[in-house]
């Protein structure tokens, strides 16, 4: 294959419940549809509140099953939860191996790995780290075997939380510890990460669309494909708006391209849980 065409929309926070959220989804399937890219990845926050309903798994689980391509998928904090940081406040559902097997009961991993045009695709379950699960050793165990195995392949990874804002030294401060990948956890991924050829890393989360070179490292932030936050919920950071992200893998090269599929609105979430409780 000597190129590979991979979409990656992010934070869909699917439920039945949601009309707006779905309509943003089917205008996103109908750009994959136009598209057909080889693969769609969704990297996470797949459901909007995955521990408590698990008809919102398998509801937006079937809504993915429609589209006209291959899809992978990562867990986000809506899906099994959120973890546990240094400084910032507990969260009010944390991962456990429950919220965890419900997410692979129905998506069927977490974590992967696979080969195409040349590069080495990572995909980690980011919302383990620092739980102390069992699971979080085995998926650190499992990372060390696949970067042993790239054998100078350039490597994408991909996970719902970025790894930092700007600088992987970045400080942890309360009100932002919930954002990206906590510490301890950080470190250690950055050092296993530093001898191979990481080229990009791709993340969600946020619900901001950003786009930065850290070192020879490209760092892509998808905006959500469903809604985003107001200013006087969440810092601005990047461009808050809805769409997503294509790419195009190359033998040691590749192409990005921010877009907004055709009709996608940019729904507040304030809108949104407003007209829930109206309901």
């Amino acid at each position: 294959m000597s190129q590979f065409r991979l979409t990656q929309i992010s934070d869909t926070h699917l439920a039945r419940r949601f009309n707006l959220l779905i309509d943003n989804f089917h205008c996103v399937s109908e750009h994959i549809d136009a598209t057909r890219p080889d693969l769609v990845l969704n990297s996470g926050d797949v459901s909007f509140d995955g521990p408590t309903s698990r008809d919102d798994l398998a509801f937006a689980r079937d809504l993915h099953a429609a589209l006209p391509v291959e899809c992978r998928y990562l867990p986000g904090n809506h899906d099994i939860g959120d973890n546990p940081t240094a400084v910032g406040p507990v969260p009010t559902q944390l991962p456990t191996e429950d919220t965890c097997n419900a997410f692979t009961a129905v998506y069927g991993e977490d974590r992967w790995q696979f080969d195409a045009a040349g590069w080495c695709f990572i995909g980690l379950n980011s919302l383990i780290m620092n739980t102390g699960l069992d699971r979080e050793a085995a998926q650190f165990d499992w990372l060390a075997t696949q970067l042993g195995k790239a054998a100078g392949k350039p490597v994408a990874l991909f996970l719902h939380k970025p790894l930092f804002l700007d600088l992987p030294s970045d400080p942890e401060q309360a009100e932002t510890s919930f954002r990206y990948v906590p510490q301890p956890a950080r470190q250690r991924l950055i050092e296993m990460f530093g001898k191979v050829d990481l080229r990009l890393v791709g993340s969600g989360h946020v619900h901001q669309r950003r786009d930065y070179t850290f070192g020879h490292v490209r760092q892509i932030w998808a905006p959500s494909a469903g809604f985003i936050i107001s200013d006087a919920r969440q810092q601005r950071i990047g461009i808050k708006e809805t769409g997503l992200v294509e790419y195009r893998f190359q033998p040691d090269s590749f192409e990005v391209r921010h877009v907004r599929a055709r009709g996608q609105t940019d729904v507040d979430l304030d809108v949104l849980l407003g007209k829930e409780a109206a309901a």
